[in-house]
């Protein structure tokens, strides 16, 4: 989902686009600035991330090359809002504000249905060693590709009911702004939804998951061995903490964007008892967080797939899980 100062909702008190009252060109342009900077890292990391991946050849190859994707289409979304930002007003079009927010809406859910894929893969290669191990790479490219339908049908009725609005300032000035074309409940009631499978869902699906690998874990240490028939071996520490390193971040620069975008369509008043350039001040922030999630990524990623190279370099493998409960990395 795009930041409020790309949408206007119906009476929720965000800010619109060309209608940023109290937005002074310093402003602008210290956002403008921050996104810029954070754009060209975030570019420049995932297309290496994208050659590392390709190169380590491992099961997380199909998993991170599509994180790293979804990056790369999230950061192609930020010349939008810097131009907008500088120029005070939209100028892209109807077409614009669709594919603007379509794609907002779609690399936030493809990145999040996707973490929660590299999870649960991870979790049964502890759990199902050997299946696990054998799982065709088409297997995980239908899954991913299935994260991605999944995401682009969630994002479409937002594409559908987006629409370009003409408004005229105090000052005279006539200006554009993207606006949803439905009445505030259903809004409402869709961005609950959404917040629902971006965020709440995967969550919960994850946490589950890295309950039951730290259980399993602790069950390793302290008894030297897996409970069970020893079908089970012991998580490796590093690559589990990456992965839990990725998730926390994605869910630390998004989820302030959530509350910021919830609350006022829930407590209506809230946006209005704020000044204009506290509100400006918390939108730019959780702009800025937004897109320094996929700045950070691309580190992880790597570190990631680093670790788990060595790892496997460590028991001489070629994709399979060791014999042997590891206690120890």
């Amino acid at each position: 989902m795009g930041t409020p100062s790309n949408l206007s909702a119906p009476s929720n008190g965000s800010l619109e686009v060309g209608e940023a009252p109290g937005d002074s060109g310093v402003g602008a342009a210290t956002l403008g600035a921050a996104l810029s900077l954070l754009c060209a890292v975030g570019v420049a990391g995932n297309v290496y991330t994208l050659a590392v991946a390709r190169a380590a050849g491992s099961s997380l190859h199909t998993h991170i090359v599509n994180l790293a994707l979804a990056d790369l289409l999230y950061l192609g979304t930020a010349p939008f809002i810097v131009h907008t930002g500088l120029a005070q007003d939209w100028r892209f079009g109807e077409a614009g504000c669709r594919l603007l927010l379509g794609l907002d809406l779609l690399t936030m859910h493809a990145s999040s249905f996707l973490l929660a894929l590299l999870s649960t893969e991870r979790y049964q290669a502890v759990a199902q060693p050997f299946r696990a191990a054998h799982r065709s790479h088409r297997c995980r490219y239908a899954l991913a590709a299935a994260s991605w339908a999944a995401a682009t049908v969630l994002a479409l009725p937002m594409m559908l009911m987006v629409h370009l609005e003409e408004r005229t300032g105090t000052n005279g000035r006539t200006r554009y702004l993207c606006t949803p074309a439905w009445q505030e409940e259903h809004y409402r009631a869709y961005l609950t939804v959404l917040f629902g499978t971006s965020m709440v869902g995967p969550g919960l699906v994850i946490g589950c998951l890295y309950g039951r690998l730290a259980r399993t874990y602790w069950l390793s240490q302290t008894r030297g061995m897996l409970a069970g028939a020893g079908a089970r071996r012991a998580p490796e520490p590093r690559v589990f903490l990456f992965i839990l390193a990725i998730v926390l971040a994605f869910w630390a620069c998004f989820l302030p964007f959530w509350i910021w975008q919830l609350v006022p369509l829930y407590s209506p008043g809230t946006a209005t008892r704020l000044l204009p350039t506290t509100e400006i001040s918390i939108n730019h922030l959780v702009t800025c967080l937004t897109y320094s999630n996929s700045c950070i990524n691309p580190f992880l990623y790597t570190l990631l797939t680093r670790s788990y190279r060595q790892r496997r370099r460590a028991h001489g493998l070629r994709g399979l899980p060791p014999r042997q409960p590891a206690t120890r990395v």
